[in-house]
């Protein structure tokens, strides 16, 4: 009986062993493939970009695009807002940088000016999350990513974030706020009613770009932006 015991034992503990020596390499086998699919899109320049550097986000594709001069220099691929806590639609500006901003945000912060919130290109802690609908509206990057871009952006670099299509639900006015002026702003740039930036700030250039709509349209010059009007515009 106690060699019968001592055999069950041992069976017991080999099994545990085995168990825990494959979650272990199934992990560090996991995160080291993530890591290799995830890594910038292949056969791209590692040289820094020469010309006038701007960031082009691509919500959709979660795809992050650096250009120089006006012609794309390399992509990366990224992580973005989950459906509940989007990434602001818009034309922004690098506005400050820092190392390690704080936990969960990377190695490297590069803020932007979106005027209703604290957002920011970061890099994470979170590999596995890169190319997922995952963030509270910031733009996540691996960190070897986020610090070969954030060598490449001077404060005051241009970033439009293009996302998937927001429908206008509310009264647009001046002085609001939100993605859905920036749509709106987007629009109006379009129809070569707008030519500021779709900063998301619904100002006097924007106040005046909808008089202008209106005026052209035989609708009432009031300025502001009701839902038949976002339907008329398509947004």
């Amino acid at each position: 009986m106690t060699i019968v015991k001592i055999r069950r034992q041992q069976i017991f503990y080999s099994v545990a062993i085995l168990l825990l020596m494959s979650l272990i390499f199934g992990m560090v086998g996991f995160e080291y493939m993530d890591e290799k699919e995830l890594a910038a899109i292949e056969n791209q320049t590692m040289t820094a970009p020469s010309g006038t550097v701007s960031v082009v986000i691509k919500i959709s594709q979660r795809i992050l695009e650096v250009y120089s001069d006006g012609n794309l220099h390399k992509k990366y691929r990224i992580a973005v807002g989950k459906n509940k806590t989007p990434t602001p639609i818009g034309e922004w500006n690098v506005v400050w940088k820092d190392y390690n901003w704080g936990t969960g945000f990377g190695t490297r912060w590069i803020g932007l000016n979106v005027p209703w919130g604290i957002y920011g290109i970061h890099g994470t802690n979170k590999p596995w999350s890169i190319g997922q609908f995952a963030s509270h509206g910031c733009i996540r990057m691996r960190n070897k990513d986020v610090e070969e871009l954030f060598e490449w952006v001077p404060i005051g670099t241009p970033v439009r974030i293009e996302g998937r299509k927001i429908k206008v639900e509310r009264t647009l006015k001046h002085q609001i706020t939100g993605s859905d002026v920036s749509v709106l702003q987007m629009k109006l740039k379009e129809l070569g009613y707008l030519n500021s930036r779709a900063d998301g700030i619904f100002g006097t250039v924007t106040k005046q770009a909808v008089e202008a709509y209106q005026a052209e349209h035989n609708m009432e010059i009031t300025g502001i932006v009701t839902k038949q009007m976002s339907d008329l515009l398509g947004i």
